[in-house]
Order: C-alpha cells, then structure tokens, then sequence
C-alpha cells in the first residue's frame, strides 16, 4: 500500500473567527479586513496586491464565520459560512468551533448585548471542553466613559487612558454595555492560557462609507442644503476611530494577546464636532456650516439614538495602550479632519458615489437640450448650458460684489467690471472666448459637478475651444493634471440628423418654442451652415475626444419623439446605472403622497366621467323613451283610426242587412215564447233571409 503523501503545514495555521451581524458596517469592515490577513503576519494584503500573492495567501488567512441580521440573497464575500435566526445550541456549537469569537456591541440593540453576554458565560462554563485556546473580543464603545468625572477639574485638557477604565461612568442609554464589559473582563481572569477576554472601547467610527457620520456626508455631497447643520454649538469633542484601524486593533489583539484586557479605540485627534463636520462641507459640499438648535437633530430620520449620543459626547481620551502593546499600520492616526480628503475619497468609492460627466454635442434644433434634461433628471446631475452659466456667474458676482460693499477685496467687483466690459464691446453682447472658458471651466469644477457630475450641453463646438477647455494648463491648480481630469467627459454623445429633417422641425415648431429657444427659420441656417463647416475641417470637437480615446457615440435623430425614448435607451446602455444615491425617505413619501394625490385625482376624474357618462346615457335613454313614445302614440292613433274605419263599415253592413231581419226575428220570439227561443231564432232567420228570398 502506498504511504499517504502529507503537505508540510502552513507555517501559520489559519484561525477560525466568529464575528455577530457580519451584515452590519461594525463588524462588516472587521469581518473583510481580517478575511484578508494572516494570523501572526504583519503584513496585510490589499486589493492592490497581484493575484499571485493573493492566492498565495489563500487558505492561511482567518476563516470569518458569523450570524447576519437579517436573510439576505446575497452572501458576502469575505465570510465563508453565515448563519441566520440560530437557537442557543446551534450558536453554541459554532462558538466552540471557532478559534476567536468577536461580539460587536459598539452600536447594537439589547438582543446582541444579551446574546453576547450569554456566549461569554457558555464558553466560560465549558472551558475544559476547549480543543484549544480561545480568544474573545468584545467591541464596546467609548459611552460608557461619557458621564465620567474630569481627572482634573482645573485642567479640562488632561485625556483619559485605559489606566481609567476603572472609574468609568457610562451615558443613561449603555448602561447594558458598561454591564457586558465588566463580564468580559471577569471572566477572562479564571483560566487565561485557555481563554483570553478582552474589551475594545471603540470612538465614534468614520471611514468607508460612513455610520453616525453618514448624515453629514450625504448632506455636503448632495448639495441640497447652502449650510451643512451643526447641532447645538458643536463644542463637544468625540472620540473617533477610522473603522479599517478599529480592524487593524482587533487583528493586533488576536495575534498578540496582549497583557492588559481593555483597550481605547481612539485616534490621536482631539476634535470638535463642529471641527469634523467643517471638514466635511469644506472637502465635499458647499464649505460652509450653521449652528441649529441642538432639539433639531430629533427630526433628522436618518440619525439613530445611539448614533446621536455619540455625535454629543464630550470626552479627551488617549490610547495609551494601543502604541505599547501593538504595531499598528494606522489609516488616519492623526484624525478624520487631517485626512479628510482620504476619507472623503473613500465615502464615494465605497458607496459608489462617483460622478457621471457627460458632453451633449450636435447641430442646432436636433434636441439636444431636451435630451440633457431627460439624462440630468435621470443621473441626477448638473444640466450645462452657456447661456444659462454665463448669467449665474454674472448674477453671482453681482450679489457677491453687494455683500462685499466696503471690503478691500475687490477681486469680484474688477472681474464683474471685465465681463460687463467685455459683452459691451462685442456685437450681440457676447463675452470674449478667454471669459467663456472660463466660466465653463469654473462651472465644471463646482463641488456639485464634481460630486454628482454634469451634461455640457452644446459645448464647445470647436477642437480649439475643447483643448483650451479641457486641458491641464491651469497655473492656478496645485495638481493640474487631477483638476483636468475631474472635468473631461467620459461619455460623449453625438446627435445627428439630416438637414431636411431639422429644417422641417424648426418650421413646423410653435411660436411660444420659437420665442423660448430662439429657433427662428431665418436665424436657424446661418447657425446650421456654420456648424456643418466647423463638422468638415480637419480637426473637430470630435477627433479631439478620439485623440483622448472618449470616443463619440453618433446616435441618429429620424423621429418627432417627445420623449426621445430611443436616444434614452441608447444613452442608459452606454452610461450604465445610476451613480446617485436613491430617494431618501423624506422622498419616497412625498413620492408616496404625490402618488396618493394622483391615484385620487385619477379616481375623480374616473368617477367625474363615469357620472358625465351615465347622465349623457340617461339623457339619450331620455330622448330614446320620448321618441319610442311619439312613435307609439302615432302607431295607436293609426290603429285606432284604422279600427275605427273597420267598425264603421262594419256597422253599416249590419244595420243594412242583418239589424232589420235580427229584430224582426226577435219580435217574433217574444211575441210566441217557444220553448228552444235560439232554434226558433235560426229558423226564422233562415226563413226570412232577404238574399234567399
């Protein structure tokens, strides 16, 4: 028999890690960042890594097992089993299977504190029927410091550090947490060769695609709002954690099994948070923020309690720990409000926030600003018209030149002057090409194309103007190739159609359309004609995208559709799905209500026509019945006549022939009385017939 050939083991073997609601951000972005490591390496590959060392790695990183919050069609990528509404034995004997157990508790509901105090006792209870040490890791949260007293109260700026722990005082809603903590800790001094505790107090966590943070992002990159909102002063400093180095800290844990068994999760900054949300609209939105009543952050829907308890937390702390006992590859030490930009970065990426530019091109009257309307409102995006930018930028210097009435800076006041100056000199009031560009070129790099992106419609027509337009000399640009690259389109559409066509569509357009677009026949083919010449020379618009490799996409216009729902098919196959966050649930319930109002308004006027109906019928049932009616009358008035003409006639005849004999006869019969009155009446009557006689 052949020897059985054994492949050298790994020299680190893998783990098997149990980690609750793998579903769930907390232990989500725990779960995937230890899918990707090796128990006992330091080194962490990444997604950048080549596949070889990816595969090289396979097999020896920590094997992630957890339950899910909910059932999901859609399994993660990171977990190799997942387990859904388990019963206490079945949980358990997970437990026992794995190596280290994670319970995230930072921002859950009593059910997963209950259950994660139930799995630390039972591991407890049955440690001597451990096949091998065990590992448990709570992950807490820093509120069950938040009504700790200062150290020194003269001096507001001394920081907690883990040294404290001891004397911490939790906030009225994680007295539960506070609780499950001190279990932990107890339970792990019994028997620590065989089953090591440990709690991770973690801040307040930022990064990937954001949690209690999340409403502030959402709100900067959507633009909506002129002012990001500061609940209350904003004085309050939080402690806050970047979520991938909350990951590297568990990883450190389970790896080093450090002495001490509680550790702060906090980053080295020290910021207000009013200094974080500053550093979100200033990165991503509109760069300015207002304090609201702190009341008001209750009638935000997206904000959970737990989330708004940490958002108001007031604490200095520092991990005094982490820097002694583990190495740690930080993300963002020094704060989410020093690598705002990182972060920013990573919200879009991970929530796919990217931004769709568009560029609309093609002759006059061919549609094309209808069809920018269509792609905006779809896409959500910026629609770019010249005109329509041009007057912004002129109304907003205008106003920016009344409220800066009296500064020394006068910057907006000469470039007003230069553009005003420049639309007088020049025939119809236009700008010179230098201001147009720059205008276009300022318009693009606003945070709102920048974020959801835009459709430059109709421009620019010229290769000239496209390569002014889109190219990297900007000396104003700290990185010029990155500020280029945020305006170029990726996508480039060209509507076309024949000259005949376009012809009969402005003669056949409506005054009112006329006025509006300014598509008069007799202003139209100068236009027409001066575009058909710049689309034959050598160097179009177009050859300068190919040049780029944005190829054009010609989409051919050969119908009146005013839905132009061709062109929109081809547009959505090209550009693909939607880069936008979807209708939040303030919308979706003026959604539910516009609806509500239209499905009523359809029923009235249902229910209006069926009533128009039923009367319009009444009224020919009506007119019907009187008309059958007349007829009827006419039809017995006939018949009477008629009946009447018979019995007259037939009166005639009877007096005439059979009355005189008939009361001959019955004379005769009363003067004899016989005994058969109606044989004698037939006899005398056959007897005296007049025609017999």
């Amino acid at each position: 028999m052949a020897a059985e050939t054994k492949k050298p083991p790994h020299p680190h073997p893998s783990k098997r890690v149990f980690i609750n609601n793998v579903d769930k951000y907390t232990s989500k972005y725990i779960a995937e960042f230890l899918s990707w490591c090796v128990p006992g390496v330091a080194h962490v590959p990444d997604r950048s890594d080549d596949e070889e060392e990816k595969q090289s790695s396979q097999g020896r990183t920590f094997q992630i097992v957890g339950t899910v919050s909910g059932k999901t069609e859609e399994k993660s990528r990171f977990a190799v089993e997942e387990y859904t509404n388990l019963t206490r034995e079945e949980l358990f004997r997970h437990l026992m299977e794995s190596d280290v157990v994670v319970y995230n508790v930072y921002n859950e509901r009593t059910d997963q504190i209950e259950e994660a105090s139930w799995a630390v006792s039972a591991l407890h209870k049955d440690i001597d029927a451990f096949p091998g040490p065990k590992t448990f890791i709570l992950i807490s949260s820093v509120m069950t410091w938040a009504q700790t007293k200062r150290l020194d109260a003269d001096d507001p700026e001394v920081p907690f550090t883990e040294e404290d722990y001891r004397r911490r005082k939790p906030h009225g809603n994680f007295k539960d947490h506070i609780a499950v903590e001190k279990l932990v800790v107890k339970l792990g001094k019994s028997n620590q060769s065989q089953f090591s505790t440990y709690v991770v107090a973690s801040g307040l966590q930022y990064g990937m695609g954001e949690q209690a943070f999340h409403f502030f992002f959402k709100t900067a990159w959507l633009g909506e709002e002129r002012e990001v909102p500061v609940f209350g002063d904003g004085s309050n400093i939080v402690p806050a954690i970047h979520i991938s180095d909350l990951a590297r800290i568990v990883q450190n844990v389970i790896d080093r099994k450090p002495k001490p068994r509680y550790f702060l999760a906090v980053d080295e900054s020290q910021n207000t948070i009013a200094d974080i949300i500053r550093a979100i609209a200033v990165a991503l939105g509109p760069g300015k923020t207002r304090n609201v009543p702190k009341e008001d952050v209750f009638l935000t829907e997206e904000l959970a309690q737990a989330e708004i308890d940490h958002l108001f937390v007031n604490l200095r702390m520092e991990a005094i720990f982490l820097a002694d006992n583990f190495t740690i590859n930080w993300v963002s030490k020094k704060g989410i409000v020093e690598n705002i930009d990182h972060v920013v970065k990573e919200y879009k990426l991970t929530r796919g926030l990217l931004p769709v530019r568009i560029c609309l091109l093609g002759p006059p009257a061919v549609g094309k600003s209808a069809v920018a309307e269509k792609i905006c409102k779809h896409y959500k995006l910026q629609h770019v018209k010249l005109k329509e930018t041009i007057a912004e930028t002129l109304a907003n210097l205008e106003s920016r030149v009344r409220v800066e009435d009296g500064n020394e800076d006068d910057e907006s006041q000469e470039l007003l002057e230069t553009l005003k100056r420049s639309m007088e000199e020049n025939e119809n009031g236009r700008l010179d090409e230098q201001y147009v560009l720059k205008i276009v070129k300022d318009k693009l790099k606003t945070k709102a194309c920048r974020n959801q992106g835009f459709v430059l419609d109709g421009f620019p027509k010229t290769y000239n103007r496209a390569k002014e337009l889109f190219s990297a000399e900007d000396d104003e640009a700290t990185d010029e190739r990155s500020s280029s690259d945020k305006i170029i389109p990726e996508f480039v559409f060209f509507l076309d159609a024949t000259d005949k066509f376009l012809k009969e569509r402005v003669l056949n357009l409506p005054e009112s359309v006329v006025q509006r677009t300014s598509h008069s026949f007799d202003k139209f083919l100068p236009r027409l004609a001066a575009f058909r010449k710049n689309s034959s020379e050598d160097e179009t618009v177009m050859n300068y995208f190919d040049e780029l490799e944005i190829h054009p996409e010609r989409i051919e216009i050969n119908t009146d559709d005013p839905e132009n729902i061709p062109v929109m098919e081809k547009v959505m196959e090209s550009v693909g799905k939607v880069r936008n966050y979807g209708p939040d649930a303030k919308h979706l319930e003026e959604e539910r209500r516009q609806a509500e109002i239209r499905l009523r308004e359809e029923e009235e006027a249902r229910q209006a026509e069926a009533k128009h109906r039923d009367e319009e019928d009444e009224e020919r049932r009506a007119e019907c019945w009187e008309e059958w009616n007349r007829c009827l009358q006419e039809v017995k008035q006939q018949e009477e006549e008629l009946l009447m003409n018979e019995e007259e006639s037939a009166r005639q005849y009877l007096m005439s022939t059979v009355i005189p004999v008939l009361s001959q006869g019955l004379t005769e019969l009363y003067r004899i009385q016989p005994n058969d009155p109606i044989d004698f009446l037939a006899e005398y009557l056959l007897n005296n017939n007049p025609e017999m006689e």
